[in-house]
């Protein structure tokens, strides 16, 4: 029997999953949150073979490592900088929330069996590099937290021009409206 964990800050969607995983002969659902604060709790807890998280809920389930339970994120937020983020993070699996019932039951089942299970489609997107050079993304880093042209150029020891510069250029690779908003693209993405 797979111990499955669901977090997912939106109860309706935590009762759906766990209605349609109880029907698996394999798996039963052991435990639920809606944080990822209390999620690493609930592994010890239930000992938890597989933890299904939302990726986009109260305390980032990014945030709080489990390295003792493979992770699938299963999420509405489908883009590559979210799979990237998971990637990076360590998580096994990553499908958006509109995978059929028998595919993420067979998700589950290959990620406790120590496979990796990514969207196909999310895998193709996120394999396109990133438009920006190194030095346009350590701006736009600095850009996405609020600082000026000024402070920019001080934090990367860059002339203040050549900051303007690397934020147009960034401006136009995002078809941003300005340079915060670029910013957002770009994390968006995944290339920051």
């Amino acid at each position: 029997m797979i111990r499955v964990l669901i977090a997912d800050d939106q109860d309706l969607v935590r009762g759906a999953l766990a209605a349609l995983l109880n029907t698996e002969a394999d798996i039963e659902v052991v435990a639920d949150c809606g944080s990822g604060h209390e999620i690493s709790t609930l592994v010890q807890e239930h000992r938890v073979d597989v933890a299904l998280l939302d990726i986009e809920m109260p305390g980032s389930p990014l945030d709080h490592p489990l390295p003792d339970c493979p992770v699938l994120i299963v999420t509405t937020f489908g883009r590559p900088g979210y799979l990237r983020r998971a990637l990076n993070a360590g998580v096994r699996g990553f499908i958006v929330k509109d995978t059929p019932a028998p595919e993420l039951a067979e998700a589950i089942r290959k990620i406790h069996a120590g496979l990796r299970v990514i969207d196909p489609s999310l895998l193709e997107q996120a394999m396109f590099d990133s438009p920006l050079t190194d030095r346009e993304a350590e701006v736009c880093r600095q850009a996405l937290t609020g600082a000026d042209t000024r402070a920019i150029a001080q934090a990367l020891h860059m002339s203040h021009g050549t900051v303007r510069n690397h934020l147009s250029s960034i401006i136009t690779k995002t078809n941003a409206g300005n340079r915060f908003e670029a910013a957002r693209i770009a994390l968006d993405q995944g290339w920051i």
